[in-house]
């Protein structure tokens, strides 16, 4: 186990148990960290079970983190339980099973569903990394990753317009804001996940992780590989970057007839 028990990891997102955010709370927690967890229902208790059972110290929290109350509960819990947080893994998206998006095309979306997946998933991030950054200026310590998609900043596919222009989003709020607080130590990057398995993948999603080069789906725990090591100490000269996590899927020139 890396020295890390003195770091306090902030995970959004992290409702499902075969999804990035739990397995990125897994992950962070076996470095030593103590480990806050949110999602939008009570699931969320499931998941501080397991991460106790593995020896994680950790707690969770049911919030809407597109309402402020939300976020201010969840940096109430953080700060009553551990303190101020020096890693916020932002994950929070479109899995939420309170609030499911309706996927549109840019013919066919209204106002609503453009707004409501661009506040789950682009906002949510901005309103979490406004509270913990000046915790973090003040430590001269912080590591943020943005967990955005390959879907959006690098390709995109037909139907989906507001979720893709949320992803975008994320990179340029990661880089702005890792403009904007590098002087003070605090990181900001982000990942790019392609087809990614888990127990709600659809039989087509299955097929076009294994039309990759690398043949097959990446999983969960390969994603956070990456959060870990862009939240960990080691990461200190590495800010404003988005790293595509895909099997190469994005380069591959040839396609399948």
């Amino acid at each position: 186990m890396t020295d890390q028990a003195h770091r306090i990891a902030l995970v959004t997102g992290a409702g499902s148990a075969e999804g990035i955010g739990a397995a990125a709370a897994l992950l962070l927690g076996r470095t030593g960290m103590r480990v806050v967890v949110t999602s939008t229902t009570d699931r969320i208790q499931d998941r501080v079970a397991s991460l106790r059972a593995e020896g994680i110290d950790a707690v969770g929290v049911a919030a809407d983190l597109t309402d402020s109350a939300g976020v201010d509960a969840v940096m109430r819990a953080a700060r009553a339980a551990f303190g101020e947080p020096d890693v916020l893994v932002n994950n929070a998206g479109m899995t939420s099973l309170a609030h499911p998006d309706e996927p549109a095309s840019v013919e066919d979306i209204t106002i609503e569903q453009w707004q409501a997946p661009l506040d789950r998933n682009l906002t949510t991030a901005l309103r979490m990394t406004r509270a913990v950054v000046p915790g973090m200026r003040a430590a001269g310590y912080g590591r943020i990753v943005n967990v955005a998609s390959l879907s959006g900043p690098v390709q995109a596919y037909r139907g989906d317009v507001a979720y893709h222009a949320a992803k975008a989003g994320m990179v340029g709020l990661t880089r702005a804001s890792a403009v904007d607080t590098a002087a003070a130590g605090v990181t900001v990057n982000a990942v790019a996940p392609g087809w990614i398995q888990t127990s709600s993948s659809s039989a087509h999603e299955v097929s076009m992780g294994a039309a990759t080069p690398i043949g097959r789906s990446g999983t969960p725990l390969e994603v956070a590989a990456a959060v870990a090591f862009l939240a960990s100490e080691g990461a200190s000269y590495i800010t404003g970057q988005l790293l595509v996590i895909d099997g190469a899927n994005s380069i591959n020139e040839e396609r399948a007839v």
